[in-house]
């Protein structure tokens, strides 16, 4: 019996590889002899760059960057395991999980440690990225990604801007003249599920902003600061940004990427699945065992265990669900989805149980489910 374990992260207790390690122990409980192939997931959001190496037995590379705020501090990019594809998270240097609350200020804040870390993998020699843009810190257009790789940012006298959502309000002209040309040579697959526009009512500052510190002040600034810079790029390129479809991911950086970069954008998790090689892998599996922390409607939005369903139906193959929680409102809608829905959480564990003991209670909910198979057959 082959069985392939892909679950999402259990955010706040479990990473990805993690679940799948606890799913495979509590598999190897019932039966050591069944074979258990782990390819933990993600869904373009943050866990995706851990994902993608973990999954294809690939390698780490640390690095000195800046983080949002221009601190120096130490961020990773991934190399999967064909040793050609470079993997970056703009969360690794550029994310929320880098500042206290207190420090949020997208007027301040920069994508450039981002800029930096592809810098650094180009100087390696890798030509091949995927980038993940989930958890953002930064609503500044990507703007900090440009300036890292060469381009400037200039006012009507000529002087650059300062890093940070804010200095685009002065935006007034695009030097190219030192701007990487490395990356005219090199491919970029983007994984976002975002398909909101560079600026207006549903554009990055008015949609994400908020969660990143801005007030409606700044919200009204950063739009404004985005369509300035909206305008530049246009006059630049001839690509018009404003109403660009996924031009609002991450801040902005969505667009940074359209204008600037040989790059395709696609859902997250389809993205992930396509570089671990998922679909070859289930070809002659004999069931698939997916989950995250929590299980609920917006599931159905593109998140892992959505994907790896799809492509389980596809194959004709069960796959069951273990997740930290399940949203009882949403399990009939789950049932067609899913050969089996399960969740750590019940009357007995209570949600901080569920957290502090995740890969204990993990394994154990797993070692049950597989009991029940393995009696009845698959």
């Amino acid at each position: 019996m082959k069985v392939i374990v892909a679950p999402d992260s259990f955010k706040g207790s479990l990473t990805a590889i993690e679940a799948a390690e606890a799913m495979a122990a509590g598999i190897r409980d019932v039966d050591p002899d069944i074979q258990t192939v782990l390819l933990p997931a993600a869904d373009g959001g943050e866990g995706t760059m851990r994902s993608l190496v973990d999954a294809t037995k690939g390698t780490y590379v640390s690095v000195s960057v800046e983080d949002p705020l221009g601190r120096p501090i130490s961020a990773t990019y991934g190399i999967l395991g064909d040793g050609e594809t470079c993997a970056i998270e703009i969360a690794e240097a550029s994310g929320l999980m880098r500042l206290q609350e207190n420090e949020k200020n997208p007027l301040a804040a920069s994508s450039y440690g981002t800029g930096e870390l592809i810098k650094h993998a180009l100087d390696n020699g890798y030509r091949k990225f995927i980038i993940g843009l989930g958890g953002s810190a930064t609503n500044d257009g990507g703007a900090g990604i440009l300036q890292a790789l060469g381009m400037r940012l200039l006012n009507k006298e000529g002087i650059e801007l300062p890093k940070g959502g804010g200095g685009l309000e002065h935006i007034h002209s695009i030097d190219r003249e030192n701007w990487d040309t490395r990356i005219a040579e090199s491919e970029f697959l983007i994984a976002s599920d975002v398909k909101n526009p560079f600026v207006g009512g549903d554009g990055a500052s008015a949609v994400f902003g908020p969660q990143k510190g801005a007030s409606p002040a700044d919200v009204d600034s950063l739009d404004r600061n985005l369509r300035k810079f909206a305008d530049a790029i246009e006059k630049e390129t001839g690509i018009a940004l404003h109403s660009k479809e996924g031009a609002g991911a991450a801040g902005g950086a969505g667009g940074a990427f359209q204008a600037f970069f040989n790059c395709e954008m696609r859902q997250g998790i389809d993205v992930v699945l396509e570089a671990i090689d998922f679909e070859k892998h289930v070809k002659d599996a004999d069931l698939i065992i997916t989950g995250e922390g929590k299980t609920d409607m917006q599931t159905f939005s593109g998140k892992t265990p959505f994907g790896i369903a799809k492509v389980a139906h596809r194959e004709g193959k069960p796959v069951i669900l273990i997740s930290g929680a399940v949203d009882e409102e949403s399990r009939d809608a789950l049932t067609p989805l899913f050969t089996e829905v399960h969740a750590i959480m019940d009357e007995h564990v209570s949600v901080e149980e569920a957290i502090a003991d995740a890969f204990n209670l993990l394994r154990k909910k797993t070692k049950k489910v597989m009991e029940f198979i393995t009696e009845k057959g698959v």
